[in-house]
């Protein structure tokens, strides 16, 4: 799994205390660009910095999220790769350990889009090698 830490701002949160969903959403993003777009080009497929779109958005709330100056520990997998989408599995966890609970679990059915014709496009090799390696069950190495 790819792990990413992002750290909710105090203005993330709502008149609730927690972080809302829309922010929830945006550290999500934040942790996929870390993902998809730095990670893929250290590993020579940067062609999905080129467009991406989300298709499909699930999130799941095991328990509320807090901007307390503290990071979160997002970890990401890829579950599924097709020929023009793939799906990467969230889990959330409420502080910057593998220990710490569970908070959040979501998923995003992403598809590579060609910008300049304004239309989805296949995921190349290159691609489908790089999320290969952060397929459920791969080592990410």
């Amino acid at each position: 799994m790819f792990v990413a830490e992002v750290r909710p701002r105090w203005s993330d949160m709502d008149l609730f205390g927690h972080v809302n969903h829309a922010n929830t959403v945006t550290l999500l993003e934040e942790a996929r660009v870390d993902l998809l777009f730095r990670e893929a080009a250290l590993r020579g497929a940067d062609d999905l910095a080129r467009g991406v779109v989300v298709a499909k958005l699930a999130v799941d709330y095991k328990a509320p999220l807090f901007a307390n100056g503290g990071a979160l520990r997002i970890e990401m997998s890829v579950r599924e790769i097709r020929a023009a989408y793939f799906v990467i599995d969230y889990s959330v966890r409420s502080g910057p350990s593998e220990s710490d609970p569970v908070a959040v679990t979501a998923s995003t059915t992403l598809a590579p889009y060609d910008l300049a014709s304004g239309k989805p496009r296949r995921i190349t090799d290159s691609e489908r090698d790089f999320l290969a390696a952060w397929h459920s069950g791969g080592n990410g190495a």
